[in-house]
């Protein structure tokens, strides 16, 4: 699935169509795709794992799921969920979600919890960590809510930064492991940016689908932990389970 830093990439490169009029439009989306035939893109915007294009009175946003991928003058031999020509080229979609959102943007999204925005703010996501104690740090750092745009891969290099085990209930986590945690979601995040931008992400994962850990030398173990089921990879030595042997946090 996309993490945040890759569709700040896609951002980026479909602000091209800020300004320009949707001319053509097609697709194998069940959505009214049609209404955005004539009209013009007044913003090109993210949050977390979602791409929005803004016209005057409804955007459309795209979640790229788990396979979904996207093309700029060029497609596929098979067909797009959604199609935009424009006058200065074409955007397609493949493999996605699409749906309308129509009230104002700003009203729907909080830009706050996106760990790639400006906008930030890591107070408010200690705020929302704490109100849940018994939560894993596995499932945390996968909560679009807290920490929007963070993927699998982001979490698990993150708690290896970090040295803490996905099992680690937030409520037990030291206040110091807590700010490292939420710290290291936006840093790991760009980190992650400047190196698929040119095109070394995968050689910098230290624990994420590696069978040796990178520190002690240990086996790296694979788990599908928590609510998410996602895949983990932790070492058992380098990562300290802090809940281990405590009863539930409250």
């Amino acid at each position: 699935m996309p993490e945040g830093p890759s569709l700040v990439l896609l951002r980026e490169a479909a602000e091209r169509f800020r300004g320009h009029i949707v001319r053509e439009v097609s697709g194998n989306s069940r959505q009214d795709l049609a209404r955005m035939r004539g009209r013009e893109v007044l913003g090109v915007r993210t949050w977390g794992k979602h791409f929005l294009l803004e016209f005057d009175d409804f955007s459309m946003r795209i979640h790229l799921m788990m396979f979904g991928s996207w093309l700029i003058d060029e497609r596929k031999p098979v067909p797009p969920r959604v199609s935009l020509r424009f006058d200065n080229g074409e955007l397609n979609f493949y493999a996605c979600s699409v749906k309308f959102v129509e009230q104002p943007l700003d009203e729907v999204y909080d830009w706050r919890a996106d760990v790639m925005s400006d906008q930030w703010d890591p107070r408010l996501a200690r705020r929302k960590l704490k109100a849940l104690p018994d939560m894993l740090a596995c499932d945390a750092l996968l909560d679009q809510q807290i920490f929007s745009g963070v993927g699998n891969i982001i979490k698990n290099e993150v708690l290896f930064r970090i040295r803490v085990h996905p099992a680690t209930r937030i409520g037990d986590l030291p206040p110091r492991k807590l700010g490292q945690m939420i710290a290291q979601s936006r840093e790991y995040s760009f980190d992650f940016l400047a190196w698929k931008r040119i095109y070394e992400l995968r050689r910098h994962w230290l624990v994420h689908t590696r069978g040796t850990c990178p520190v002690c030398g240990g086996p790296i173990r694979k788990v599908y932990m928590g609510r998410t089921n996602r895949r983990t990879f932790f070492c058992t030595h380098c990562q300290k389970n802090y809940s281990a042997g405590q009863a539930p946090a409250r």
